[in-house]
C-alpha cells in the first residue's frame, strides 16, 4: 500500500512531466519529425530511482496519456509512437538503475534515449506497415543521444544538490 506522502509525490512527478511535456511540444516544435529535447524524462527517470519500475512507469504512461489528452493526439499514431517510445525507455532504464553498477544517471539517460527512439520506430514500422522507417533511427540517434546526455547531466546535478534542496528532500525519504 501506497502511504499518502508517496501517492502525492507521484502525482507530482507526473504532473511536473505532463507540463514538460506539452511545453516541449508547443514552444520547442523542431523541423525534423520525432524529434523533441526530451526534458519530461527528467521526471521519469527521477520516479525510477527514487521508486522503482512501478512509479517509474506509471509517471511516464500518465504523462503520455494526459500530455496527449491536453494536446488533442489521443488515439492517433503519435500518441502510440510516444507511447512505445516511453515504455521501451522506461524498462531500459529501470533495468540498468536496478541491475547493474556500471552507468552513471547519465549513461542510463542516453540508454532511455535510444530506447525511446528505436521503440518510436518499431511502433512506426508496425502502424506503416513498413520497416523502411527503421532507417530513421540513425537521424534521431544524432539528437536522441546528446538529448539523454543533456536529460541525465540535468538530473544528476539536481541529485546532487537534493542534500540542501526542499523540493528533493521529502522525494528522497523513501
Amino acid at each position: 500500500m501506497l502511504d499518502s506522502r508517496r501517492v502525492v509525490y507521484i502525482s507530482l512527478m507526473i504532473a511536473m512531466g505532463s507540463a514538460i511535456h506539452l511545453i516541449e511540444g508547443a514552444l520547442l516544435p523542431l523541423p525534423i519529425p520525432g524529434i523533441k529535447p526530451g526534458l519530461a524524462n527528467i521526471v521519469t527517470l527521477l520516479a525510477l530511482y527514487l521508486y522503482g519500475l512501478k512509479e517509474g512507469m506509471l509517471v511516464a504512461l500518465m504523462r503520455v496519456l494526459i500530455g496527449s489528452f491536453i494536446g488533442g493526439i489521443f488515439l492517433s499514431p503519435g500518441f502510440f509512437l510516444a507511447l512505445s517510445g516511453s515504455i521501451a525507455s522506461t524498462l531500459i532504464m529501470a533495468f540498468l538503475l536496478r541491475q547493474t553498477k556500471c552507468f552513471s544517471m547519465v549513461g542510463v539517460s542516453i540508454a532511455g534515449a535510444v530506447a525511446h527512439n528505436t521503440g518510436q520506430l518499431i511502433a512506426a514500422a508496425i502502424i506503416l506497415e513498413n520497416r523502411a522507417v527503421i532507417f530513421y533511427l540513425p537521424i534521431l540517434l544524432i539528437t536522441g543521444i546528446p538529448a539523454g546526455f543533456l536529460t541525465g547531466y540535468l538530473l544528476q546535478c539536481l541529485l546532487k544538490r537534493s542534500d540542501s534542496s526542499t523540493i528533493l528532500n521529502g522525494f528522497i525519504r523513501r
